[in-house]
């Protein structure tokens, strides 16, 4: 731990002072491999970091991404959503993909269960593949549902690349989730 309120007064009271959901703004100092440091306009410095705020990769953005710096830059000024105060790290940890509208739910409003839709095997996993149906949205065809014959892996259905129709078969908005099947009625496949 960085040290409690006695150590770093003015820190620990500005970020006591923060709310969850409230809009800071600042400029990233520095990019790793874990996530992105910003130094707040508003905030102290920070004692050890190259910055105050925090924004873990996974609140970096909705879309995927190889490299925070794929991303953001450096010198890039940035306006984020106060997540929480980390009292061990003596940081404000934020969330750049929460000022941003969601894909997922503006693709779900304009979906059903039971749409064919076609994508793209963006990869496979050992219990089946994910398929983009969107830009920047995949759902899972499960192994059972890329065949209608047994199969033992998903490399003996598909492959990375292959243009494939599929059915969505749930549509999960709490956890951003589609559930997709390849698998059509005897009478579609030919």
């Amino acid at each position: 731990m960085m040290g409690g309120p006695s150590e770093n007064l003015e820190l620990w009271a500005f970020l006591e002072s923060l709310h969850c959901g409230e809009l800071l703004s600042g400029t990233v100092t520095a990019i790793e491999r874990f996530g992105v440091f910003v130094a707040l306009e508003d905030g102290p410095d920070h004692p050890v970091f190259p910055g105050v705020g925090f924004i873990s990769c996974a609140e970096l953005s909705w879309q995927r991404f190889e490299a925070a710096s794929d991303v953001v830059q450096v010198g890039q000024r940035v306006s984020c959503e106060f997540l929480q105060f980390d009292t061990w790290n003596l940081e404000a940890r934020l969330s750049l993909r929460a000022t941003q509208p969601d894909p997922f739910h503006a693709f779900a409003d304009s979906i059903a269960a039971g749409q064919k839709l076609h994508g793209q095997v963006t990869k496979l996993v050992p219990f089946g593949a994910f398929v983009q149906v969107a830009d920047g949205i995949e759902g899972l065809v499960h192994l059972r549902e890329l065949t209608w014959t047994p199969v033992q892996t998903p490399a003996d259905a598909v492959q990375v690349g292959d243009e494939v129709t599929i059915v969505i078969t749930k549509i999960d908005r709490e956890r951003r989730t589609l559930t997709l099947s390849r698998r059509q009625s005897p009478s579609e496949r030919r």
